[in-house]
């Protein structure tokens, strides 16, 4: 299996952060949402475990996993990688795609290349792809709206967006 393909077998839920009381509780850094409900399954490097409480806000969500029973177990895990088998996640309504799906997709404009997805960020108002320019100036930011993304195919590895509503095309 290829790196590309190994890395895309495994979804991103999140960061271990702070532990959070003394049941073994921590703080999730960088949160995919999707990935931390209540029951998921999750991974700690290659050792799985169930989410088995959720609680905290969406932008701060604290969780406990089964088998971390207090403080210090939490404590041991902190800054390690949380992740999910592509296997386990849930599925993603119409329209939704995975960050790992996305990245190194290349960015298209009216078939022209424009460069290639670097990362999925999420914005306050939307979530945009960080695209890497092809002629290396700079970074293009593309928010995952209707009018900026036309069309995405995983599948190719291929975006498509309308440069014009994003003011980088010429004027109509």
């Amino acid at each position: 299996m290829s790196a590309r393909a190994a890395r895309r077998s495994k979804l991103r839920a999140g960061l271990i952060g702070r532990p959070h009381g003394l049941d073994g509780s921590f703080y999730v850094e960088e949160p995919n949402l999707w990935l931390l409900r209540q029951g998921q399954p999750l991974l700690i490097g290659e050792r799985r475990a169930l989410v088995a409480e959720r609680k905290g806000a969406d932008g701060r969500p604290i969780i406990r996993l089964e088998g971390l029973r207090d403080r210090t177990a939490a404590e041991a895990v902190r800054g390690e990688v949380l992740s999910a088998r592509r296997d386990d996640a849930p599925e993603l309504p119409e329209g939704e795609w995975w960050a790992e799906d996305l990245e190194g997709c290349a960015v298209l404009a009216d078939g022209r290349q424009i460069g290639v997805v670097k990362r999925l960020i999420g914005l306050p108002s939307c979530e945009a792809l960080e695209v890497q320019r092809a002629d290396e100036v700079g970074e293009l930011l593309v928010p995952l709206v209707f009018d900026a993304v036309r069309e995405v195919d995983v599948q190719q590895g291929e975006i498509e967006i309308d440069l014009q509503f994003l003011g980088e095309g010429p004027a109509p």
